[in-house]
C-alpha cells in the first residue's frame, strides 16, 4: 500500500537525489522501484510506482512535490478560468507510463501489476488548498459556496483521472486502484451529492476493460457504504473498523482489501502477528478479501517485519 518501497534501503539508494517527480516520469527508474518489494517480499502483485498527480503535471499544472510537504500547486484553481485550463489528458502526456508499464509486465510475468490513480474529489483538494490541507475549508466552500463550479471541476477531473487509468490497463495492468485520500472529510450526504456521479462516472468507464477495480479512500468509515456502490468490485479499508463490519456496511457483492495499521509494524512482532490474525479473521466475513495494510506503510518500518507479515499471510 502506497509503495511499500519507501521503508527499504534499496529504494533509498536508488531515489537519492532525485526529485519524485523526476522518478515518476523515467521508465527505468518506475521499473526498478515497482520491481523492488516484489524481489523482497514476494507480494502477491506489484503496485505501479507513480504518484497521483503526475496526470496534473502531464497535463502542464504547475506543481512539485515538496519532501516533508507533499504536492504543492503554484496557481491554485479556484475560479471557472482555472478550471477551463485543465485540458484532457492525451496517451501521448504520458509515454513513460506506457514504457515503463510494458516493460513491468514482461519482467514480471504471472505477477499481476495493479495501476493506481488519484480521484477527483483529493486531486480537487490539492488543486484548490495549493497544497495540503487540514480542513480543507477552501475545497468545502467551493463545494458548498459555488455547486455548479465544484462539478465543473469534478468532470474536467474525472476525465483526466479515468483517461490515465485506461492508459494503464491498454499498456498491460492488471487492476487498478483509484485512491481518495481526502475524502474522508466529507459527510455521506454531501459525498452522494458532490462526489459519488463523479467516481461512479469513472468506474463504470473502465467496466468495458474487464479488469478488477479498486476504491480506497482515508478516514471513510462513514463512507464505506457509498464508496462500494460507485462501482468498485474491491473497496479498500483503512484500519479504523474492522473488517466484519466493513463487510456489513459496504454489503454484498464486493471484496475487501486491508487492513492492517501501518504504526502496528513498529511493535514487536508478536503484536504483529496476533494483529495480522485477527485482521485474516475478521475478513472471513468479506465475500473477498485482499490483504493489506490500512495506509501507506510508514518510512521507517523495518523491512524484516513486513518480510514477516507477507510470509505469515501466506502460510494462512
Amino acid at each position: 500500500m502506497r509503495m511499500a518501497g519507501r521503508s527499504l534501503p534499496e529504494y533509498l539508494k536508488v531515489r537519492e537525489g532525485v526529485p519524485m517527480l523526476t522518478a515518476c516520469a523515467t521508465p527505468d527508474l518506475i521499473v526498478e522501484i515497482t520491481l523492488q518489494p516484489v524481489r523482497r517480499y514476494g507480494v502477491d502483485a506489484a503496485i505501479f510506482f507513480s504518484d497521483i498527480v503526475v496526470p496534473l503535471k502531464a497535463i502542464g499544472v504547475d506543481l512539485d512535490i515538496k519532501p516533508g510537504v507533499g504536492p504543492v500547486v503554484a496557481d491554485p484553481i479556484r475560479d471557472a478560468a482555472g478550471i477551463e485550463a485543465l485540458r484532457p489528458l492525451e496517451p501521448g502526456d504520458v509515454p513513460y507510463v506506457t514504457e515503463a508499464i510494458e516493460a513491468l509486465t514482461g519482467e514480471l510475468g504471472a505477477t499481476p501489476l495493479i495501476g493506481f490513480a488519484g480521484a477527483p474529489f483529493t486531486l480537487g483538494a490539492y488543486l484548490i488548498e495549493g497544497g495540503p490541507s487540514r480542513n480543507h475549508d477552501r475545497t468545502k466552500a467551493m463545494m458548498y459556496g459555488e455547486p455548479a463550479l465544484w462539478h465543473a471541476l469534478m468532470d474536467r477531473l474525472s476525465t483526466i483521472v479515468l483517461e490515465h487509468l485506461r492508459v494503464q490497463v491498454r499498456a498491460g495492468a492488471s487492476a487498478v486502484q483509484l485512491f481518495d485520500s481526502w475524502v474522508g472529510a466529507v459527510a455521506p450526504d454531501d459525498y452522494r451529492e458532490f462526489v459519488l456521479p463523479h467516481t461512479r462516472r469513472i468506474f463504470d468507464g473502465l467496466a468495458d476493460l474487464d479488469v478488477p477495480r479498486i476504491h480506497f479512500g482515508v478516514g471513510t468509515g462513514e463512507l464505506l457504504s457509498l464508496l462500494g456502490e460507485a462501482g468498485a468490485d474491491v473497496v479498500g479499508v483503512d484500519w479504523r473498523v474492522p473488517l466484519d463490519e466493513a463487510a456489513r456496511r459496504v454489503g454484498p457483492g464486493k471484496a475487501l482489501q486491508g487492513n492492517l495499521d501501518p504504526a502496528l509494524l513498529l511493535a514487536p512482532w508478536e503484536v504483529v502477528e496476533r494483529k495480522a490474525r485477527e485482521v485474516l479473521r475478521r475478513g472471513e466475513a468479506a465475500e473477498g478479501h485482499v490483504f493489506n495494510l490500512g495506509h501507506g506503510v510508514l518510512p521507517s518500518t523495518d523491512p524484516d517485519q513486513l518480510k514477516r507479515l507477507t510470509d505469515l499471510v501466506h502460510e494462512a
